[in-house]
């Protein structure tokens, strides 16, 4: 019965022994990342100071401007009996519109794509 009492207490050793050893592992790891992130951080460029932020315009915050554009609108070469050539084309642009007025959804008139409703009625 003693022999048994001795090997259980040794195996137990053991077993603090590994946890011991395993925690050293860890903590020398942590320790090892943090050193190298030190050195990381000390090959970085400086933070910005105070007088090289960014400042606000002298005339105050720049605000977002909403206004309703519209396309330009193809000519009608219809009127002139001959067509227009690749070249004389020009990227799309827009203008401003001459309704400001916001679009509005209406009650009655729900329904997304796909969405199974009745659409606008």
């Amino acid at each position: 019965m003693a022999a048994y009492e001795v090997l259980a207490a040794s195996q137990h050793v053991w077993n603090v022994f590994a946890a011991f050893i395993g925690g050293l592992v860890v903590s020398g790891a942590l320790i090892w990342a943090v050193r190298v992130g030190m050195r990381y951080m000390d090959q970085e460029e400086p933070r910005p100071k105070a007088e090289e932020q960014p400042r606000l315009p002298d005339g105050g915050a720049v605000h977002e401007l909403r206004e309703m554009r519209e396309p330009d609108e193809m000519p009608d070469m219809s009127k002139t009996g001959s067509r227009m050539m690749p070249y004389e084309l020009h990227h799309a642009a827009t203008r401003t519109g001459k309704d400001q007025k916001r679009r509005r959804w209406l009650p009655g008139s729900s329904g997304a794509f796909g969405s199974g409703g009745p659409g606008h009625v």
